[in-house]
């Protein structure tokens, strides 16, 4: 495996500053690293599908969107009839800015932070326009700055006579990922990631019951994919507690003062140092879900629909690379070195200063299940409003379990210091909640060729507040579409949306044990340990689609 960063291979210890470890950063390195992408699911759910549905903030499971009812609900499939064809182009760009300040008292076991975190000196903004995604058989690719285009195609088919509707959408579900350059201060959970469902197949079929009912059911086949590219750095306690002892010591000089006995000036150590970097690229090939649909017609003004989608379980299967950085290495080939670094080391199984591992990882990961019901109700013959309540069983992802092939050293020091290690296995908390989301939408029958269409969609965050971070730059936001359709002739229809989003999500120093607690036990995810962060996300997206009967 050639580790990616931005479509380059890897040169971990030649990009980034040549700083050193401490045993305490071989866990959280690795741990950072797998969190990061799988908690950027939520941003993506119903964020690029259809452009009625993105016009109307996603209030569309009574009043379907032509084809993409395959993935809404199923059962709206009912209300196409002949053959018909769909293409359309999703334009997306993303601006993801993270902000870091130093609140009063700012330091490591006395080291000033304001004045030797780099961050800071560089004036603890980052920001990043750059779009990222998973291409199978290349890994993590870094897109073109600018807009990002996503196509999508599905056809419809109703026998003449036949009260069965059958069709097929190819599409992305869920389609998340950035780019950081390797200075941007937010680069220490997640230079890039990137989370990818890819819908390939997705056989429908729908059946109209009678003129008020009908039901769908839709059969999704997808691969599925996750990525991350990053830097670390654990600015904990006992790293400060290290440096402070390289200093007493005078390890400048090139001396060691308690040789042969312990060695500890191997290599520079500090707890705002860069330690290494890892690249994970895993995915699932054949991850199937069904999509299960239901609409109601009791009358010509009102409409009521619901749609369930299951979870999908699987491993996925990939890769993982972890490089240190030359201090490191030196650090730990210096005291395992030493006596009592030898004996101690073959005790506990303490890391001996490899310049790298690698191998293969596997991780349990769950696509959680959804379900959303709604309203459309015409008004007059000039206005119909919509109303959807949609959930999402975040719970599932309490926590994440990852299997290596091989034992590995950061495991196994990172055992002796948390339950949640083994030799060949991790686990990371997570504690996600489910999730109830309201969307809004109204349509205005300008003429009997045009349409205009404003909706709004309430996203809730699943993350708790004790777990928010700036790897997923996404918590509550709110989602405003506008577009319209037009009716180009008898057989042809043109549908046009954008759609804006935007999030600001403030994590005030040691409120989160994902990204600043500064609790000496929080070896895992602290790589902003006594910073006050906040990330602001805005997300503009356009879409036009193009129907016809063929």
């Amino acid at each position: 495996m050639k580790p990616i960063i931005a479509g380059r291979p890897a040169k971990y210890p030649a990009r980034i500053r040549e700083k050193g470890f401490s045993e305490r950063l071989a866990y959280p390195l690795l741990a950072l690293a797998l969190s990061t992408p799988t908690a950027q699911a939520q941003l993506a759910t119903n964020l690029v599908t259809s452009p009625k549905a993105l016009a109307l903030g996603n209030a569309v499971t009574a009043d379907t969107p032509g084809i993409a009812a395959i993935h809404f609900n199923p059962a709206g499939l009912t209300q196409l009839e002949g053959r018909n064809l769909n293409v359309t182009l999703l334009n997306v760009r993303a601006s993801i800015q993270t902000k870091f300040d130093a609140p009063p008292g700012y330091n490591i076991f006395g080291i000033d932070g304001v004045e030797n975190d780099p961050i800071l000196s560089k004036s603890g903004n980052g920001r990043t326009i750059t779009l990222a995604a998973y291409l199978p058989g290349f890994g993590i690719i870094r897109l073109p700055k600018g807009p990002g285009v996503l196509p999508s195609t599905g056809f419809s088919y109703n026998p003449p006579g036949s009260k069965f509707t059958f069709g097929n959408m190819t599409y992305a579900p869920d389609l998340v990922g950035y780019y950081r350059s390797h200075n941007d201060p937010g680069r220490y959970l997640a230079k890039t990631a990137v989370l990818q469902r890819f819908t390939y197949l997705s056989p429908t079929v729908a059946y109209e019951i009678d003129d008020h009912w009908s039901v769908g059911l839709g059969i999704h086949f997808s691969q599925q994919a996750i990525g991350i590219d990053t830097f670390a750095r654990a600015p904990n306690l006992l790293v400060g507690v290290a440096e402070e002892l390289q200093t007493a010591f005078n390890c400048e000089t090139g001396n060691e003062p308690l040789a042969p006995f312990l060695g500890l000036c191997g290599g520079d150590i500090g707890p705002w140092d860069d330690i290494g970097g890892i690249t994970i690229e895993t995915q699932e090939t054949l991850s199937p879900k069904y999509v299960l649909g239901l609409t109601w017609t009791p009358t010509d003004w009102f409409s009521w629909g619901a749609s369930y989608t299951s979870e999908a379980k699987m491993k996925l299967k990939g890769q993982f690379e972890v490089q240190y950085t030359e201090d490191w290495q030196a650090f730990w080939q210096r005291f395992t070195g030493s006596l009592f670094g030898a004996i101690g080391g073959a005790i506990f199984g303490l890391p001996s200063g490899v310049p790298k591992e690698s191998g293969n990882v596997s991780m349990d990961f769950t696509h959680p299940a959804h379900f959303q019901t709604g309203i459309s109700v015409k008004l007059n013959h000039a206005f119909t409003v919509n109303a959807d309540l949609g959930w999402t069983d975040y719970s599932s992802w309490d926590a994440f379990d990852f299997t290596f092939d091989r034992p590995l050293e950061f495991l196994g020091a990172a055992r002796l210091l948390s339950p949640n290690a083994t030799e060949t296995t991790l686990t990371l908390p997570l504690e996600y909640q489910d999730v109830w989301n309201l969307a809004l939408g109204v349509e205005f029958h300008a003429t009997s060729r045009l349409d205009l269409r404003a909706g709004v969609e309430f996203r809730d965050s699943p993350i708790p507040r004790n777990r928010r971070d700036t790897a997923n730059p996404l918590g509550d936001a709110t989602m405003y579409g506008l577009g319209l359709g037009y009716k180009w002739d008898r057989d042809s229809d043109v549908d046009v949306a954008i759609g804006y989003l935007r999030s600001a999500v403030s994590i005030p120093a040691n409120s989160s044990l994902n990204v600043n607690s500064t609790a000496i036990n929080n070896i895992i995810l602290n790589p902003y340990a006594g910073l006050d962060v906040r990330t602001t996300t805005k997300i503009v997206q356009a879409a036009i689609s193009f129907t016809t009967k063929f």
